[in-house]
């Protein structure tokens, strides 16, 4: 192990979408144990230095692994199809109409009731992507495909965070 070791190599866990998040939080305690810079004192200002490093390392890691959006897309990129979500906005025509539709329903939304039905809309969409992208990785191994997927999702997620601070505001 070390430290140009991708995320999966890392935490010993296969590389694909599906992942045990309990077994996933369980290696990043052990590695965070390992690594901890206070094990490291007796050897030194270096050796403490390499074990922050490492601790930062693990961090990182995790971080990618444990959310389905950030793996899905280290997937991606790992097996050549990188996300490039900046400059690639190119959407199926059916998604762009629904995200039209949802965005207009946001404008028109009153009550609570509005906005709930309108952000359990955005999840049940955001649930099916991920399976979608789950089946594109683990099974059919199609990675531009879900690449294309990870930047819908994208998208979704964060109408859904608006949808979130549009609640938030009612509430106050």
């Amino acid at each position: 192990m070390n430290l140009q070791s991708n995320d999966f190599e890392l935490f010993g866990v296969p590389q694909r979408f599906a992942q045990d998040r309990a077994a996933l939080d369980a290696r990043w305690k052990d590695l965070q144990r390992e690594a901890h810079p206070d094990k490291f004192a007796a050897q030194g200002a270096a050796a403490q230095r390499v074990a922050m490093q490492w601790s930062v390392r693990i961090n990182e890691a995790y971080q990618r692994l444990k959310d389905p959006l950030k793996r899905a897309s280290y997937l991606c990129e790992l097996n050549g199809a990188p996300i490039n979500a900046e400059n690639n906005t190119a959407m199926p025509h059916d998604f762009l109409v629904q995200q039209m539709q949802w965005r207009e329903a946001l404008d028109e939304a009153g009550t609570a009731e509005d906005f709930e039905e309108i952000a359990s809309q955005a999840a049940l969409s955001g649930r099916e992507k991920l399976s979608k992208i789950e089946q594109l990785l683990d099974v059919d191994r199609d990675f531009p495909a879900a690449a294309r997927q990870v930047r819908s999702l994208m998208f979704i997620e964060r109408f859904a965070s608006e949808v979130d601070a549009r609640i938030d505001l009612l509430g106050q």
